[in-house]
């Protein structure tokens, strides 16, 4: 029979096409669940402020909108320590099912909410708790899908791998500006502001069912169920584990991934708020810009987890956080009416370098931890630090546009988030390669 050289072992056919399958469904859930996502924030910024706002001050309703935006994040780390919780009790494949289905729910009852015109404040209240639930099953998301892949494939690639599922946060900006833009360009900004925004959201119902479907098919994460096998006990309470035996491996995700996030998010959410409020770009060429930003994000995740896998995990992610810090100051230093081809070259240099962090950080945070508690670790530290980094990185960029009126501030408070990330790469052990069953 035909075997497959995998570089650490040789698989069947059918191991093969199992480990095909395990990438693409994890790739295409965290795909659709950051395409609900990134419908939220573009909509937050383009919608939200007058439909379930009260309009009399748009820098107001922009702010009330981004704050909206923000409470999701707020519930990441309780859906970080509950998914986690529960992958590291029942299974990697069953925590995952649960939260897409959730988000699923969420995001499609989004599209179905009356508007502030129509039951005045009850209208941002259902917009709230709707968002809590979003964030909260993002919380367990992409750090299950790493945890996933992590543990199921071999570790001599293990940086590529990884970079699969974290295509997601610019796959899911490609499709929800790609659509967002389309509607736009057919029916106009008006008609899009008053009625078009929800069809994003009730579209997600189609790829639920799908991301549903391909994740049931997946078989459990063979670290779990080595565990499973070999009777070993499995923690009652595992954040209380983690942070008693991995406290400070924990910070460590911590630091980078807030510094990663706000990179991210400045470079993204808040990129539209420059784009359009202050350097008086037509939405549609901002939104434009932004969808061929992420489609070259995508290939930078991949090739830097492949390069991250020659080289190590520190280069790579050290390289991505100091390139995308001076891309930074580039981006927010566009003048007014910057044309097309700026604002496309300044966000393809900045989320071509966000992707060398992701490329480079999504192994080493599966790599920092033992299996018992990999999961909540992970989960829980990843999610803390996205409350400070995409949380507040658009509200605080839109508050220091406002009191300083230049985006050139922004650039500084970057440069704050970014420090203590590479002061942790820099420090760090490397763990390029480690064995995560035995770990």
């Amino acid at each position: 029979m035909t075997l497959y050289e995998t570089g650490a072992a040789t698989v069947r056919p059918a191991q093969m096409a199992g480990r095909v399958r395990l990438l693409i469904a994890s790739s295409f859930g965290t795909i659709i669940e950051w395409y609900d996502f990134a419908v939220f924030a573009v909509c937050a910024t383009l919608v939200f402020n007058t439909a379930f706002f009260p309009n009399d001050n748009p820098m107001a309703g922009m702010i009330a909108a981004l704050a909206t935006q923000a409470v999701g994040f707020v519930a990441r780390p309780l859906g970080g320590w509950f998914f986690g919780m529960l992958g590291d009790r029942i299974g990697r494949k069953r925590s995952l099912v649960l939260s897409l289905t959730l988000m699923g729910v969420s995001t499609v009852a989004m599209g179905l909410l009356p508007v502030y015109a129509q039951v005045g404040i009850l209208a941002p209240i259902l917009l709230l708790i709707l968002r809590l639930l979003q964030g909260f099953a993002v919380g367990g998301e992409a750090t299950g899908a790493l945890v996933m892949i992590a543990e199921s494939l071999p570790a001599n690639r293990r940086g590529l791998w990884t970079g699969f599922p974290m295509v997601g946060g610019p796959a899911g900006n490609v499709l929800a500006t790609a659509l967002i833009g389309l509607l736009i360009g057919s029916i106009g900004m008006e008609q899009f502001v008053a009625w078009g925004w929800r069809i994003p959201f009730l579209v997600s119902i189609v790829l639920i069912v799908v991301g549903y479907w391909m994740r049931r098919r997946i078989e459990e994460s063979p670290a779990f169920v080595a565990m499973q096998s070999e009777k070993v006990e499995l923690p009652h309470a595992p954040l209380r584990e983690a942070m008693r035996t991995n406290g400070a491996d924990m910070l460590r995700v911590f630091f980078v991934k807030a510094g990663e996030n706000t990179l991210f998010y400045l470079f993204s959410t808040f990129f539209i708020v420059v784009a359009t409020v202050y350097l008086h770009a037509p939405r549609t060429l901002a939104l434009n810009a932004l969808m061929i930003g992420s489609i070259v994000e995508v290939a930078a995740i991949l090739l830097s987890g492949f390069v991250a896998d020659r080289i190590g995990r520190r280069v790579v992610t050290l390289f991505g956080l100091i390139g995308g810090v001076v891309a930074g100051y580039l981006l927010f230093s566009l003048p007014e009416g910057a044309t097309h081809g700026q604002l496309v070259a300044a966000t393809i240099l900045t989320l071509s370098f966000h992707g060398c962090i992701v490329g480079g950080m999504s192994a080493y945070f599966t790599e920092l931890f033992p299996a018992r508690v990999r999961y909540t670790a992970m989960s829980t530290a990843y999610s803390v630090a996205s409350v400070l980094g995409g949380a507040l990185a658009p509200i605080v960029g839109a508050w220091i546009l406002e009191a300083t009126g230049t985006p050139f501030a922004v650039a500084l408070y970057a440069t704050a988030m970014a420090i203590p990330a590479v002061f942790v790469m820099l420090t760090t052990r490397e763990t390029r390669g480690l064995d995560l069953q035995s770990h």
